[in-house]
């Protein structure tokens, strides 16, 4: 019933989707040319280098000989001449190794800057879907985003960080099911590759899944209770009851939300993930304000003339 819930309220709300997706493409946009630009400027030695160029133009040699149709003998030239090439290129990176180190970082540091931004913005849909569900109104997200900007930034500062190590973490697991967990088990070839790929996306589903049960009442406990940000955090964390009934409820939103990603990208050429994408984030939200709505024994609009009581159920309007 909660998962249905929150699907009536992706609905009715649907139009916050594209505010999100703007959002999103204006700020990716400038993050994406401040990360080319760190990159340009830190590794420019090395991609303007004699031996990057000498690579570059081995290979194009090559492949204008495998065209023409070369003998065998003139393609052992051009490997023992691409593997002395290659060589040099390395010991040329072990020379800059600081550059690289540099252009690294400064591109991690964008990255965790434009997760903070973008943060923001969830913070923002959070505040508009809170006014929704309470009194049925319709907030402006320039108002909602300045609005909650502190407490959004305060989020930010602990969620962006703890939320990084943990995609790490998850990245390593997936790693982990991926190249070692198949070695343990009675299987070859193709196989073995199937279900380390079945392993690892299971693992980082799953992950995700707990990680959302764990936080899932840190957004609506500062919008609509008014809870600081640590505190709402605390009382996030140790909500302890009904957290199997979280779980099952992410951990179907993380599958459903992964299938449908993959499935629009494929068949549309990517350009449904447009939608898709904030979609996902906006139903992640709607999950999260059902459950703590729900939980706290508190009504909400599932649309103009629906109400749903503590239990769940939908209560129509009379005029």
């Amino acid at each position: 019933m909660r998962f249905r819930n929150a699907l009536r309220i992706l609905s009715d709300n649907f139009g916050n989707v594209y505010k999100l997706l703007l959002f999103r493409l204006v700020t990716g946009v400038l993050f994406a040319s401040l990360a080319f630009v760190t990159i340009n400027l830190g590794l420019q030695d090395i991609t303007h280098s004699a031996e990057a160029q000498n690579i570059v133009e081995l290979f194009t040699s090559l492949f204008k000989e495998l065209k023409t149709g070369s003998d065998f003998g003139a393609l052992v030239v051009y490997r023992d001449e691409i593997t002395l090439a290659v060589t040099e290129f390395f010991a040329m990176l072990a020379q800059n190794i600081g550059s690289i180190v540099g252009a690294v970082v400064g591109v991690l540091a964008i990255y965790l800057v434009a997760r903070f931004i973008n943060g923001t913005s969830t913070f923002a849909m959070g505040s508009i879907l809170n006014d929704r569900m309470q009194s049925y109104s319709r907030t402006r997200f320039s108002s909602a985003y300045f609005k909650n900007l502190g407490k959004s930034a305060i989020y930010q500062l602990i969620y962006t960080p703890v939320s990084f190590l943990f995609d790490v973490l998850c990245i390593l697991g997936c790693w982990f099911f991926f190249f070692y967990a198949p070695s343990l088990l009675p299987s070859n070839g193709f196989l073995t590759v199937l279900l380390g790929l079945s392993l690892s996306v299971t693992a980082f589903i799953c992950m995700q899944a707990i990680k959302l049960s764990f936080i899932s009442a840190w957004i609506p406990a500062v919008l609509t209770d008014g809870k600081r940000v640590g505190e709402g955090c605390k009382l996030s964390f140790r909500a302890r009851k009904g957290f199997g009934g979280r779980f099952s409820s992410f951990l179907l939103a993380v599958y459903l939300i992964v299938a449908l990603n993959v499935m629009f990208g494929i068949f549309t050429l990517g350009s449904m993930l447009l939608i898709t994408i904030p979609a996902s984030y906006l139903f992640v939200l709607c999950l999260q304000f059902v459950y703590y709505y729900e939980d706290t024994g508190k009504k909400y609009f599932l649309s103009f003339r629906k109400i749903s009581g503590a239990d769940g159920l939908p209560e129509t309007m009379d005029d």
